[in-house]
């Protein structure tokens, strides 16, 4: 009996190393920090999701000095996140990046302005400061400025770009009328900092008709063709918008689990909670599809940037519903 039961447990533990032989790795590479914009991920690493669909998974966290197209295109990722207008702008400079989910369905960029600087309304930005991330973040903006018809050189008429840090300085040191924020993040900073909501007027690219797809999942064209990988992604996607679907039903658990996985120790409960239950409000609606007609907006408005177009033609190829149809 006890034999048996040695030949059991050395057959049940080859299994398991059998298994974890078996698992496909996959490399994700993060748009930034690790921080509750990117909670799916992390949360379906934690709940087992990817283990499930026999993925074994490494989240590379991103930051400041960090392309994802880069990092993807040189082999350091198999798969990254991205905003579309980047996204498309590198795919016209030739890195073949392919949109093959899409969780975010909508748009958490705003411009916040101070209300003592006399912004009431975009008519008012004219002859103002605002500061602007760049890094393939400032084609949103780039767009919209030219849809008002503003030039953004601080000639006459026009409005001055001061090239934004990743903090909101510019707005509390008056530097800038407005700044850059998201929904989720920047727009708190500013709030925790002392001004209140009364001191500020915000605009949301969503209402101003000038929103972009963001948080995208790329990955390069030609990895497409190799069926193994097609089978990789489509169990990565279904595994990710699982993670999805539980942040946003259980925030503060994601919240929870996110600030586990943050190494840098920088990142606080109050913080990453907030974040999360803003960031449900932009994934809610998407099972992980692209929407044809999100994409078409998007593309519409970065062809409508005036004499200085985010990308110069209509993609072709630049998004596949491949995965997502056999995922889903």
């Amino acid at each position: 009996m006890k034999k048996l039961t040695t030949v059991l447990l050395a057959g049940a533990m080859s299994m398991a190393a059998y298994s974890a032989l078996a698992a496909d790795k996959v490399t994700l590479q993060l748009k930034w920090v690790t921080q509750a914009q990117f909670a799916g991920y992390y949360v379906a690493k934690d709940k087992g999701f990817y283990e499930a669909e026999d993925i074994d998974i490494e989240i590379k966290p991103g930051g400041p000095d960090i392309a994802p197209a880069q990092v993807l295109a040189g082999g350091g990722a198999d798969v990254v996140l991205d905003w579309m207008p980047s996204a498309l702008a590198t795919r016209e400079k030739g890195v073949p990046l392919v949109n093959i989910a899409q969780p975010f369905k909508s748009s958490g960029m705003m411009l916040t302005c101070r209300k003592d600087s006399g912004i009431t309304s975009p008519a008012d930005f004219a002859g103002k400061t605002l500061g602007v991330w760049f890094f393939g973040n400032e084609y949103p903006f780039l767009s919209w400025m030219s849809k008002l018809g503003l030039k953004t050189d601080g000639s006459d008429g026009g409005v001055t770009v001061l090239k934004q840090g990743f903090n909101v300085d510019p707005i509390l040191q008056k530097q800038a009328a407005c700044v850059s924020t998201m929904t989720y993040n920047e727009y708190w900073q500013i709030i925790d900092a002392g001004l209140s909501a009364d001191d500020l007027v915000t605009f949301k690219y969503e209402d101003q008709g000038v929103s972009t797809l963001e948080d995208g999942i790329y990955v390069l064209e030609d990895n497409l063709k190799d069926d193994a990988f097609q089978d990789k992604m489509v169990r990565f996607v279904r595994a990710s918008m699982k993670g999805w679907k539980y942040a946003e039903e259980n925030p503060d658990e994601a919240a929870d689990i996110v600030l586990e996985n943050d190494a840098s120790g920088a990142q606080t409960e109050k913080h990453q909670r907030r974040m999360m239950g803003e960031i449900a409000k932009l994934t809610a609606g998407s099972n992980g599809a692209l929407s044809a007609d999100d994409y078409k907006r998007t593309v519409e408005t970065l062809l409508s940037a005036g004499d200085d177009p985010v990308i110069t033609k209509e993609p072709t190829g630049a998004w596949t519903s491949v995965i997502t149809d056999k995922a889903l």
